[in-house]
């Protein structure tokens, strides 16, 4: 590897499931500039959100640290848990590069920049567009931020909050960055997340391709479902959906995931334009995935493949030798790498985080994870609803409430249709797979056990109808004071 510091480019997407871009995705789907990346690069096909929710995921990137030990399970405000001392950006930003940031952050409150020498953000776009005088307006179909219905944006493609991120990525590439030190940019997508409303022709692209149908299980919508998971499905009634509107919602789900891969070409034209391609470093993940309707369900929160399991991919600079360019790796990865990965590659070491350097994992000179841990939260934060752990094949999920537990083996069912949690033939893969759990979360402060044991409360007893009249899916629009505007 070279001495000169590479620029560095990190590349997110809001909501986005593994099973949507390179080797696993549907061979109908377009997403040629992801698949350059991977043609260039190291995919993690094992890749994990350890907290399947916005700021959870992104407070994990920004602090290299694991879910259990900065403590955010939910959607709190991110200064609660961070400041600007010890961020990826403020890393970076001592090791001489310029940083900035476009597109969601999920920084609370709103505008907090965490150590960011510049950041713009999706309330930037929908102020420019309120100010246009232009006789349309984005987002004015009346679907809200996590409603799982398709819908056709309001404007044209060109003027879609994806097309201004890349575009102002874009622009700080080529006009806007100190052309005499690295450059550190994290251009974050807001989609697919809700709502699903790709312009044409994305909208289009997919209606009549062969869809996946939704993942049906064995335990969803009997009495073997959790009822921590059955109560979020039935909050937002996502288990009344038709599978007519999920298969259109999965066709508007790929056509904004293609529209962000070609918006994403013209971020790597520009760097192409001023000769910084090839001396890039390149990261693309998102920060938790999307159920879609298996299992009756949809958004995240929980281990399942669908929810948690995320793209992963490390494209090196050209220049560098032992790239492993077109490889996959199939170590356990989480957003907590991202910091050491990055800060290692700049010149610098981040030995006082949780994650690892992945690019000495997936070269063999540091060994992976044993297993990855998971905690998720209705949305709040506080006690978790489930605590999950996986070894790569194997998944063990335990919900406080009841409790309850699931158990998956994933080479024989990866898409968990079959939960063998009272199997006796795997008692004792149940059983190493939660002392796992304990022995993680007693390392990590310990701070949702309860008597250095997972937590247990009985069953709250709520009736279906209250749980459909008691929470709201995210009707909140471009006028909402927090950083979700997608």
């Amino acid at each position: 590897m070279p001495t000169e510091r590479p620029n560095i480019l990190l590349i997110t997407t809001d909501q986005q499931r593994f099973d949507t871009c390179g080797r696993a995705k549907p061979p109908f789907m377009r997403t040629p500039h992801y698949d350059g990346l991977m043609h260039e690069g190291i995919e993690f096909t094992r890749a994990y959100a350890d907290a399947p929710i916005c700021v959870a995921a992104r407070i994990g990137i920004m602090t290299g640290r694991y879910v259990g030990s900065h403590g955010e399970n939910g959607n709190g405000p991110t200064s609660k848990t961070m400041g600007r001392e010890g961020t990826l950006p403020t890393r970076l930003r001592a090791l001489g590069y310029q940083t900035a940031a476009v597109g969601k952050m999920h920084f609370g409150p709103e505008r907090t920049r965490h150590g960011f020498d510049e950041m713009l953000l999706p309330a930037d776009y929908y102020n420019q567009m309120t100010r246009s005088g232009l006789p349309y307006q984005p987002m004015r179909h009346g679907l809200g931020q996590n409603e799982l219905y398709p819908a056709l944006a309001t404007v044209p493609e060109a003027l879609t909050l994806t097309s201004w991120i890349a575009e102002q990525s874009a622009q700080y590439i080529r006009e806007r960055r100190d052309p005499t030190v690295p450059f550190f940019l994290w251009t974050s997508f807001s989609k697919p997340h809700p709502p699903l409303d790709p312009p044409e022709p994305y909208y289009s692209m997919y209606r009549n391709s062969a869809i996946p149908e939704a993942v049906v299980s064995n335990w969803s919508l009997g009495s073997r479902c959790p009822e921590a998971f059955r109560r979020c499905s039935q909050e937002w009634s996502l288990d009344l959906l038709e599978p007519e509107i999920i298969r259109e919602a999965r066709a508007a789900y790929y056509g904004l995931i293609t529209q962000v891969d070609y918006n994403m070409g013209r971020i790597f034209n520009a760097l192409q334009d001023v000769g910084l391609l090839n001396d890039t470093l390149i990261v693309y993940t998102s920060d938790h995935g999307e159920l879609l309707g298996d299992h009756a369900s949809g958004c995240k929160r929980f281990f399942h493949e669908g929810s948690a399991h995320i793209p992963f991919l490390l494209r090196l600079p050209k220049s560098w030798s032992d790239r492993r360019h077109g490889s996959t790796c199939d170590a356990l990865a989480t957003h907590a790498d991202i910091l050491p990965t990055l800060v290692s590659a700049a010149g610098g070491e981040a030995s006082d985080v949780d994650g690892r350097d992945l690019l000495a994992v997936a070269r063999g000179q540091t060994p992976g994870r044993d297993y990855l841990v998971c905690v998720g939260n209705n949305f709040t934060g506080g006690a978790p609803i489930h605590m999950s752990v996986g070894d790569g094949r194997w998944k063990y999920m335990y919900y406080p409430e009841g409790p309850a537990e699931q158990l998956f083996d994933l080479a024989v069912d990866p898409t968990e249709q079959h939960d063998l949690a009272d199997e006796p033939a795997h008692k004792a893969d149940k059983a190493r797979l939660r002392a796992a759990l304990l022995d993680h979360c007693r390392a990590t402060g310990g701070r949702w056990l309860r008597n250095n044991d997972l937590p247990a409360v009985p069953l709250a007893g709520d009736s279906v109808a209250d749980r459909r009249n008691s929470n709201w899916p995210g009707y909140h629009g471009e006028h909402y004071n927090v950083d979700v505007r997608h």
